[in-house]
């Protein structure tokens, strides 16, 4: 099974150096997040030039800041400058990002459906159909060529209705958040509702594993504690994934991080939580772990996913342990 790696959020360390070490350490796929600071574009363009084997994608590009066909010209670019290599990982991110970062609005109409129209006139901009056409009620395209482009589309979906545009358009699914125990049965959802949908392609399913690496026991999972209540302090959707398992707790960890309590917060996320939602310890425990979540049937392609409240140490020591070469 492929192992990919979502390069880290630490900025004292260079990206492209940790992709050169990364595909030296066997890894499969390096993915790119982009929030705010650094554009994932312009660093994989750069990653593309020194790596040569190793495939490239955004984990993720959210669909309100660039239009369908800035995204499909993206693509089709990093594409070609990487020889074929790169995937396409897009996703809504949260409220706070779209309207507080990017001023737009969160709710005009909706998020699902604007990840519909994006991902499906970005794949009709990628595809081989000659002219495009599209009428939806975001977007609307007249008579403009397609570039011909065979790049992979993922989506970060957790809800059912973002599923199901993972089901009806995409051909990866990114998972964040929603309980290893619970993967099966939410992916079980998108292959019932892509059969619906008469498709007969295999969805690639990339989870982010969170995942910290240290002789401190106690260290990496705090360091998982302060992941997981970033995110379910941050978006609803995050707080309503971990709820499905455990809801008592998924909200007190919200409560306290929107009550501006950061260490309330990630005090809340119980050592079940961090067993359920990450990969925490020594190198051979973490192994183990990490080689379990990989044994969950619907997983095709894990991805080693550190927390950005890990120092530098410890992200260079997760990286080394989980390489597919420390096997």
């Amino acid at each position: 099974m492929p192992t990919d790696l979502l390069l880290p959020q630490v900025t004292t360390l260079d990206h492209t150096e940790i992709s050169v070490r990364a595909e030296s350490l066997g890894y499969d796929g390096l993915w790119l997040g982009e929030l705010w600071g650094t554009s994932s574009v312009v660093q994989l363009t750069d990653i593309a030039a020194h790596t040569d084997t190793v495939e490239l994608g955004t984990a993720i590009v959210n669909v309100f800041s660039r239009t369908p066909a800035v995204l499909a010209m993206t693509a089709a670019t990093l594409d070609e400058v990487s020889d074929g290599r790169f995937r396409l990982g897009v996703g809504t991110s949260t409220k706070k990002a779209i309207e507080d970062l990017h001023g737009m609005k969160w709710d005009d109409p909706n998020p699902v459906r604007r990840a519909h129209e994006t991902i499906e006139l970005t794949s009709k901009f990628l595809g081989e159909d000659g002219r495009v056409e599209y009428d939806g009620e975001i977007f609307t395209v007249r008579d403009f060529p397609s570039l011909d482009a065979d790049v992979p589309i993922y989506h970060a979906a957790l809800g059912r209705a973002n599923r199901r545009v993972v089901a009806r358009l995409c051909d990866g699914w990114i998972p964040h958040n929603i309980p290893f125990p619970d993967l099966d049965e939410a992916f079980s959802y998108i292959a019932d509702q892509a059969e619906a949908a008469g498709r007969d392609d295999a969805i690639d399913v990339a989870p982010y594993v969170p995942a910290a690496v240290s002789d401190d026991v106690a260290a990496a999972k705090d360091a998982i504690r302060g992941h997981v209540a970033y995110y379910v302090g941050n978006g609803r959707g995050y707080e309503q994934a971990v709820a499905q398992r455990f809801p008592t707790d998924a909200s007190a960890v919200a409560e306290a991080w929107r009550n501006g309590d950061r260490e309330a917060a990630a005090a809340n996320v119980t050592n079940e939580m961090v067993e359920a939602l990450g990969v925490a310890g020594t190198p051979e425990r973490a192994r183990e772990q990490f080689r379990a979540v990989s044994e969950i049937d619907c997983i095709t392609r894990p991805i080693v996913t550190i927390p950005s409240n890990a120092d530098e140490g410890m992200v260079e020591r997760t990286i080394d342990a989980l390489a597919p070469s420390s096997y």
